[in-house]
């Protein structure tokens, strides 16, 4: 793909709200939002003016949480900022350790495999979310996209999932292993499968992680991921 081809990815809460996750979203002019039990990101246009706030205001409600993830648009005065977090937008660059073939279940350690998860699973993605915070997780986030597991005498204890889906790409997000089984090449497995997934689509992987995660970083270079540019994840209170 071509510079211009990733240009979907400056905004990609947005693409992702017009496009592909259309039956998802919820409008007002041109601002969006995720239906709530699915996603909390809000997007407005890229060169929002008043209007565009005030419907954004009017989407979320009063007094609301407004998670403008990668925006780098600021809201007017009165918006009370909640977070602010640097982070960076890494895309596939095809190098690394080349994915294996997509499968429904890809062999892991001990007998284990990955497994594809489902509604039933949501209380034990929900667990591992909590224990392990690689991010928002809600009861219909899976709807998104594919979500990818590895379970040991019953039990979650790795997933990795797709969430934004821009044209051309899909980002693999929710990379989780709980304490107690890291070492074991989990987050490999299940991101290697979903970028082999999303190849054999004709999409190309990407990705957001914290600046301050280093060894998130460091593996998804090992795996094949470059660096496309900062961002600056923020959030932000309703007037």
């Amino acid at each position: 793909m071509t510079g211009d081809d990733a240009a979907v990815l400056d905004d990609p809460v947005g693409e992702s709200l017009r496009g592909h996750h259309a039956h998802l979203a919820r409008r007002v002019g041109r601002a969006a939002t995720y239906l709530a039990d699915v996603c909390t990101f809000a997007a407005v246009s890229t060169d929002p003016d008043a209007a565009d706030w005030s419907d954004l205001a009017r989407l979320l409600g009063r007094d609301a949480f407004a998670d403008m993830f990668s925006s780098p648009a600021t809201p007017p005065s009165g918006w009370e900022p909640v977070f602010l977090l640097e982070g960076r937008q890494m895309t596939w660059a095809g190098g690394g350790c080349a994915p294996a073939p997509a499968t429904h279940a890809a062999a892991a350690p001990g007998g284990t495999h990955i497994v594809e998860l489902g509604a039933a699973d949501v209380p034990d993605m929900l667990d591992l979310v909590a224990r392990t915070r690689p991010g928002p997780l809600w009861s219909r986030t899976r709807e998104l996209g594919t979500y990818l597991g590895v379970r040991e005498n019953g039990r979650l204890v790795a997933m990795a999932g797709e969430r934004l889906r821009p044209p051309g790409w899909t980002e693999i997000s929710a990379v989780s292993t709980a304490p107690e089984a890291r070492g074991q090449g989990h987050a490999t497995r299940l991101v290697t499968e979903l970028a082999a997934r999303i190849l054999s689509r004709n999409e190309r992987p990407f990705l957001h992680v914290a600046e301050a995660n280093t060894g998130a970083i460091a593996l998804y270079e090992r795996l094949g991921f470059t660096f496309r540019k900062r961002v600056t994840f923020r959030g932000y209170r309703t007037p």
